[in-house]
């Protein structure tokens, strides 16, 4: 069961008590993002939030981190330095809970969820975090844009390789998308007559420019 609570992370004065509830907050996805069953990448992925589509957002945890959101009829829960939603104009990060935006804090109760148990399978032992770039960078499309036009040069050799030659997994903290950074503590695997590594981040298979470690690919 889920349980919610209202919370602003807006600095103005507001009267809580005389407040009506807030709103649900429109959100789009930077990037091509994981929908999930739950607030982490432990989670099953129910499907895929293509880039710029508008959510619905109901609630962000506390932390900030994950935001539950309603996208195409169904509520899950989204990674929110993927998500914008325009101040003034400009986009905004919901990662950061800025001073502009009010939100709704909402609480997860798992329910045993997690594939495999949110302590088995690795989950429990993070190697690190996956690297988002800045939120003023996400915003503005500079490190995504990058990435993903290096994506359109992948041939499919390159990707089959990936697929035919599976590598363990490593667990990392945050979400598996276009653009974000892979430690350089973890290993990467490099890919014969191509000019990208590959490794298995969470269950999920990406490709790396071998020199910024970014992800340019999910292969899905």
């Amino acid at each position: 069961m889920q349980l919610k609570k209202i919370a602003l992370f807006s600095t103005a004065i507001v009267s809580i008590a005389a407040s009506p509830a807030l709103a649900a907050l429109s959100a789009s996805a930077t990037t091509d993002l994981n929908f999930r069953a739950g607030p982490g990448p432990q989670y099953e992925i129910q499907s895929v939030i293509p880039a710029e589509a508008d959510v619905e957002v109901l609630g962000c945890l506390e932390q900030g981190e994950w935001c539950e959101v309603s996208f195409d009829g169904q509520t899950g829960w989204a990674y929110s330095a993927y998500l914008t939603t325009p101040v003034e104009d400009q986009p905004v990060v919901l990662y950061e809970a800025p001073q502009t935006v009010e939100i709704e804090t909402v609480t997860y109760d798992d329910g045993d969820k997690a594939i495999g148990g949110a302590a088995g399978a690795g989950w429990g032992a993070a190697a690190g975090a996956l690297l988002v770039g800045g939120p003023a960078a996400i915003a503005a499309g500079a490190v995504l844009g990058a990435a993903t036009g290096a994506a359109s040069t992948i041939d499919e050799e390159t990707v089959t390789y990936v697929r035919q030659n599976p590598v363990e997994p490593v667990y990392l903290d945050g979400e598996v998308a276009v653009g974000a950074g892979v430690p350089e503590t973890v290993e990467i695997y490099e890919i014969p007559s191509a000019d990208y590594s590959y490794v298995n981040v969470n269950q999920q298979l990406v490709l790396l420019d071998p020199e910024t470690r970014r992800i340019v690919q999910v292969v899905r």
